[in-house]
């Protein structure tokens, strides 16, 4: 199903450049789906967000969706234009979706019982609603649907995939904190939010962790998304002891521990933390990078299955 006839946006293709070289721009631009059509229960958006979908001309029957999510200060069509998922899109026939939060310093909240519970009201809320409408629109293929995002993105990749584990197959993100770790801050931005967990003073035990993740989705009993998360060893701002903190989450959520550690892969100054044996969990701590690790996308869509 096409929505190419809804109002259109021309990006202009700024904000960060991916590390990957880009062979062609994308074919489309990005299309705005009003809140009527992705949310008709509550097109009044009180949560703020908007959303752009990037169709390639050649979108595939039953295609893979990838939702997409900026940081903070950001918004959807920067993200577009600091990504080539759209390019690997017009190769692949799937489809991306890109929102924008604009409230709280275009962050994602990641912190309120709003957005920390299943049908709360909060951003995950209104997220899940935009991926249960692209699923619909696209027929979308159910176990081809995926979640990623930097830093504010990673963060509520994180979320998603605790509060919303049945609607994803694979989770990837850069520079984030574990699902839960700002519970109760009065913000989630860097300027309202409390800094305990962004210096990686949150620290709980595997046990603990899957607790809170699991609270977030009360009685789930089903699996939960594969993650991959990414982290550079020089971060400060969002403090690199977060890597350990997700993957102490994430491998109780798998029941699966450290099996492998393998320095310079897949690149060189990456170190690769396999967990079991490494389709559920896998972690990659960047060294000499500071917080934003830029998207590498074909790693993305390995890990994908794309």
């Amino acid at each position: 199903m096409s929505f190419k006839w809804l109002s259109t946006l021309a990006v202009a293709l700024t904000g960060l450049t991916s590390v990957q070289a880009v062979a062609a721009t994308p074919q489309n631009t990005l299309t705005l789906i009003p809140t009527s059509v992705w949310n008709p229960a509550n097109p009044s958006n009180p949560n703020s967000i908007e959303l752009r979908v990037y169709e390639p001309n050649n979108v595939k029957a039953n295609p893979a969706i990838i939702l997409a999510l900026h940081w903070c200060g950001s918004s959807g069509p920067e993200y577009f234009g600091a990504t080539t998922y759209a390019q690997y899109a017009d190769e692949m026939g799937f489809v991306v979706l890109f929102p924008s939060s604009q409230k709280d310093n275009n962050c994602w909240d990641v912190a309120t019982p709003a957005t920390l519970t299943r049908n709360g009201g909060g951003d995950s809320h209104d997220l899940s609603r935009i991926v249960a409408w692209a699923k619909g629109a696209y027929n979308a293929n159910p176990s081809k649907v995926f979640v990623t995002g930097t830093s504010s993105g990673c963060m509520m990749s994180n979320v998603m995939s605790a509060t919303y584990p049945d609607l994803f197959d694979a989770m990837s993100c850069y520079s984030g904190v574990s699902a839960g770790c700002l519970a109760g801050s009065p913000g989630s931005s860097p300027t309202t939010a409390d800094p305990t967990c962004a210096m990686g003073n949150n620290i709980k035990t595997p046990a603990q962790w899957k607790a809170v993740a699991q609270a977030m989705y009360p009685g789930y009993t089903g699996k939960y998304p594969r993650i991959m998360t990414i982290h550079g060893d020089q971060d400060f701002f969002v403090h690199i002891k977060n890597f350990e903190e997700q993957l102490k989450q994430w491998s109780a959520i798998h029941g699966e521990s450290l099996k492998q550690t393998k320095v310079n892969t897949p690149f060189a100054g990456w170190t690769k933390y396999k967990y079991g044996n490494g389709k559920n969990l896998v972690g990659y701590k960047v060294a000499g990078v500071g917080h934003f690790v830029l998207a590498e996308e074909q790693l993305d869509l390995s890990w994908f299955g794309l």
